[in-house]
């Protein structure tokens, strides 16, 4: 094996990773916004072979095998449809997208960490209801002190949010790549504005 050889199959190999798969739930709508609903284009080739998923659009690239040829799926419906789940997980990513990855005391975007408004050291729970995103300098200002004698207010209440909610402030946030072929399936439920 000579140096191009090898050159050329590594950065085929690499090209390859970049053709993931848009999955959609039997609806034709993504099973998620954020994270987007993405499968690697093993994962499409694998559920397409196991016969799981129909293919609805292709890349122009191809990947074979000695005995099969096929192009590889840039988005794929599921045969069965995968109920959403209504609760949402309290966790620190969902946090922030519920909260638009801004602090919710000054609107910054960067630098953000989590601040309970009713202090632990008051009897402040850890919850949906009193934690917000913030950014480091309002935390570090409001520090374990109330609201009022911080000096600051919240930009809006905090609470819990829905799926459907946290998918539609997803929308807001597209991954780097969005490929043509998504974009029919992405936004087609998506609220009109008046």
């Amino acid at each position: 094996m000579d140096g191009d050889f090898r050159h050329e199959f590594v950065r085929e190999r690499g090209a390859l990773k970049q053709h993931p798969a848009l999955v959609l739930n039997a609806d034709y709508r993504p099973l998620s916004y954020y994270p987007l609903s993405l499968w690697p284009w093993q994962e499409a080739v694998k559920a397409v072979w196991l016969d799981r998923v129909d293919i609805v659009a292709e890349y122009d690239a191809e990947v074979a095998s000695p005995s099969t040829r096929i192009k590889i799926p840039s988005v794929v419906v599921l045969k069965d449809y995968v109920k959403p789940r209504k609760r949402v997980a309290f966790t620190r990513f969902n946090l922030f997208l519920r909260d638009e990855f801004s602090c919710q005391y000054c609107g910054s975007r960067g630098d953000l960490t989590f601040d309970h408004v009713v202090p632990r050291a008051a009897g402040g729970i850890t919850s949906w209801e009193n934690v917000v995103a913030a950014c480091s300098p309002c935390n570090l200002k409001k520090g374990s002190k109330s609201l009022r004698r911080a000096g600051m207010s919240l930009r809006k209440v905090p609470r819990r949010p829905t799926a459907s909610e946290l998918n539609n402030v997803g929308r807001k946030f597209p991954p780097n790549m969005l490929h043509e072929s998504w974009m029919d399936y992405l936004y087609w439920d998506a609220e009109l504005e008046a």
